[in-house]
């Protein structure tokens, strides 16, 4: 129904004109037992069983803390409730169990990280709706192609492109965006099916494999890079906020700063992993006589001249990165965030430049703007109250005194290596990501658990907080780990088997990646030496 039209009723008006719909079937008990009514009433069960069969030597706020985490867990994992709704539910389930009042609870869900993302994906939409990430993935591929057609620099060109992008924007809208590019690049190739949907081993065939669990993975990649490029980042600088409010916030350049090599190095392996596994010798000599720049170039022509909005928009975008990259830059360079006494955050500029975005003009129509609401109606709302209940977990857990508790359970850790827990850590979320719930989801879960790991084995919080929350990016796997790895199945290029052996490799480096870089430069980024 079209609720914008003010002439269309709010409230749906019958047409006896019509022919009646068929009468619903009578109730019983036997329709009631389903799967999916079982598990909405395992969350409040699980809530039940703990508040009466568990004590704690602390307070009851502690127990009814884990109470109703156990019950908004169940309510994640088995999503039998909308992930959206299940993230409000802190909202009612914090003051009827006595661990926060309405007004405080409700504050867990806007804050400087969560206004960050608003005016981010208010951005990216604003990028999507003139196309300038298609423009600028076609420039960038048409550099790498070579003359003749060089099949690693093309991979790698195409690769890079998706990374970049997702450095920007959401991972999952990067890899919408860019698959349809990079398939259309391998529509000049004669794909040679064998027997069903298998296809044969042809250097063709390979390539195209190549090119779509590049984009696949080069998504999530890039958008470990920066804080905005996926939701997990930006759950991982709230929960640290919430949880040490004391301490220095994970800023846009201070992740960046780790987060950059971090994501370089991964991408780096994807790429090595790719060639060795799909890019034989012979794969230049069958793909020459098919893609050549010309291809490129005739889609660029397509595009036609940049237009006025998309340079508008490339001027904000470029705005934005420089204002984030400079507000804080060192102790000796304060950077402009000083002149303002540190009440502007990353969540200022991003407001602030989305607020341009319905100020400046499209020079398409007299008064016509960048932007308009309606384009806002896309915000993803799921992943803006995810990461709201996620602050209100950690607030409860710090509250309520639960953290305490869990870290006084997790005494037997202490002489464990640091150099051993962190790649269990990160395995961990992964698997929690790859088989059971998101990778928003697996961080909301386990990154506040980690941060009192982390005071049990005598260890900086970030040291572990972080390995966690990387690791439940590294979902390569399984075409269900995560929504880019849904698009690249979708394509029919790639079968299970693909994402397997690629994947597991990219998840043990990926892996090892992390747990070397945390204690060298990460302990230099975020100071978790001491």
């Amino acid at each position: 129904m079209a609720y914008d039209d003010p002439k269309t009723p709010f409230l749906p008006v019958n047409d006896r004109s019509q022919p009646s719909s068929p009468p619903p079937p009578p109730f019983s008990l036997k329709s009631m037992a389903t799967l999916k009514n079982f598990c909405i009433l395992l969350g409040p069960l699980l809530c039940a069983v703990i508040c009466l069969c568990v004590t704690f030597d602390g307070p009851t706020t502690s127990r009814n803390m884990l109470a109703v985490t156990a019950w908004v867990f169940a309510w994640w994992l088995t999503e039998a409730v909308p992930m959206p709704i299940t993230s409000i539910a802190p909202l009612f389930l914090f003051p009827l169990f006595g661990i926060a009042s309405a007004d405080g609870v409700a504050r867990s869900y806007m804050d400087d990280v969560v206004t960050l993302l608003l005016g981010s994906f208010m951005l990216v939409l604003a990028v999507e709706r003139y196309n300038v990430h298609r423009r600028l993935a076609l420039n960038i591929t048409l550099r790498f192609c070579g003359e003749p057609v060089s099949p690693p620099f093309l991979l790698l060109g195409i690769c890079a492109t998706t990374a970049f992008v997702s450095m920007w924007m959401h991972n999952v809208a990067c890899a919408v965006m860019m698959m349809p590019v990079a398939t259309g690049i391998l529509q000049r190739l004669p794909v040679n099916p064998t027997d069903g949907s298998a296809r044969a081993a042809t250097p063709i065939n390979n390539f195209c494999r190549a090119v779509v669990l590049g984009v696949t993975y080069a998504a999530p990649i890039g958008g470990m890079s920066t804080l905005t490029g996926t939701g997990v980042n930006l759950i991982l600088a709230a929960i640290w906020k919430s949880s040490f409010p004391e301490a220095k916030p994970i800023s846009f350049n201070t992740w960046f700063f780790f987060g950059f090599p971090l994501a370089l190095l991964i991408f780096l392996a994807l790429w090595v992993i790719l060639c060795l596994l799909y890019l034989s010798k012979g794969s230049s000599m069958a793909l020459a006589a098919y893609l050549d720049k010309a291809h490129l170039k005739e889609n660029l022509t397509l595009a036609g001249p940049m237009a006025f909005a998309e340079k508008m928009v490339l001027a904000v975008f470029g705005t934005t990165i420089a204002l984030w990259m400079t507000r804080s830059i060192t102790e000796d360079i304060p950077g402009w965030g000083a002149l303002f006494h540190g009440r502007a955050g990353d969540g200022t500029v991003s407001v602030m430049v989305a607020t341009l975005l319905f100020i400046l003009p499209n020079g398409k129509q007299k008064g016509e703007k960048l932007m308009d609401w309606n384009e806002c109606k896309k915000l993803p709302w799921n992943i803006i109250l995810l990461l709201g209940a996620g602050f209100a977990i950690a607030d409860g857990m710090q509250s309520s005194g639960l953290a305490d508790i869990l870290s006084k359970a997790l005494d037997f850790l202490e002489q464990v290596p640091y150099i051993a827990i962190a790649p269990v850590v990160c395995l961990i979320s992964a698997i929690i990501t790859e088989f059971i719930t998101s990778n928003d989801a697996a961080a909301t879960l386990v990154v506040p658990l980690l941060s009192q790991m982390a005071r049990t084995v005598n260890v900086h919080p970030l040291a572990l907080m972080v390995p966690g929350a990387i690791g439940s990016q590294l979902a390569f796997m399984l075409p269900t780990g995560t929504p880019p790895n849904i698009v690249g199945f979708t394509t029919g290029h790639i079968d299970i088997m693909d994402m397997m052996k690629t994947g597991l490799l990219l998840k043990i480096v990926g892996t090892a990646i992390v747990s070397l870089l945390m204690p060298t430069l990460g302990a230099y980024i975020f100071g978790t030496k001491g």
